[in-house]
């Protein structure tokens, strides 16, 4: 009798068991990224965004900062004042991201170029010295050309640091491909070229930690 009672609940044990094996948790009815849908009449499982929508920290209604353009046209200002800190990191990111192209002196003539890829855009020429800043922050963020966009590598701020640094070499040195010493390059201050409402540098620690913030929401929050 005994005996039969344990069968019993072992069948009753491992019924339970293999109830709770079951997948739903895992298997769940969702759509993956992109897959079709019949539901939907578009055909489509991945919904656009509601028009307006704003992701948090991506509100960007500075267009002069974030496009280079004011009134839909290319700005021939800087959106804040531009010291030899912002120089000096203008340098650095085009000494990372432009000099392979466009030569460390801005001549066109990078290592790239010397390997046999086609020749970059000289900064000392009239046409391209001609061009007003918004023009400069255009291409760095969706490119030009045989240049593809910088905007997923380079920050908002560190774009507008790179042509702080662009027009540093085209003023410190016009039509030269000799290199240029820093403690003349970082001193280069572009006045006239700074928008007059945007009195406020960058060099600060409200606007270092503003930075961080922008770079963060950038990346995705990571």
């Amino acid at each position: 009798m005994l005996r039969v009672k344990l069968s019993i609940l072992s069948i009753f044990c491992g019924l339970f068991l293999f109830s709770s094996c079951r997948q739903d948790m895992a298997d769940q009815p969702a759509y993956r990224p992109l897959q079709q849908s019949d539901f939907f009449a578009d055909g489509q499982a991945s919904r656009p965004l509601i028009q307006g929508t704003v992701a948090r920290g991506q509100l960007r209604d500075d267009t002069h900062l974030y496009t280079g353009k004011k009134d839909g046209q290319l700005v021939t200002t800087f959106p804040f004042v531009v010291d030899k800190e912002v120089v000096k990191r203008g340098q650095e990111r085009f000494n990372i991201y432009c000099a392979p192209c466009h030569g460390q002196t801005g001549a066109g003539n990078g290592m790239i170029v010397q390997r046999g890829f086609k020749k970059a855009a000289s900064y000392y020429d009239d046409e391209v010295r001609k061009k007003p800043i918004g023009h400069y922050f255009d291409v760095i963020t969706n490119g030009y050309g045989a240049m593809a966009g910088y905007s997923a590598q380079v920050n908002v701020r560190d774009r507008w640091a790179i042509i702080s640094y662009v027009k540093a070499l085209q003023e410190s040195q016009p039509g030269s491909a000799n290199p240029l010493p820093i403690e003349t390059i970082t001193d280069f201050t572009p006045s006239g070229l700074v928008d007059p409402k945007k009195q406020t540098s960058p060099s600060g620690t409200s606007s270092k930690l503003e930075s961080k913030a922008q770079e963060k929401s950038e990346s995705g929050g990571h």
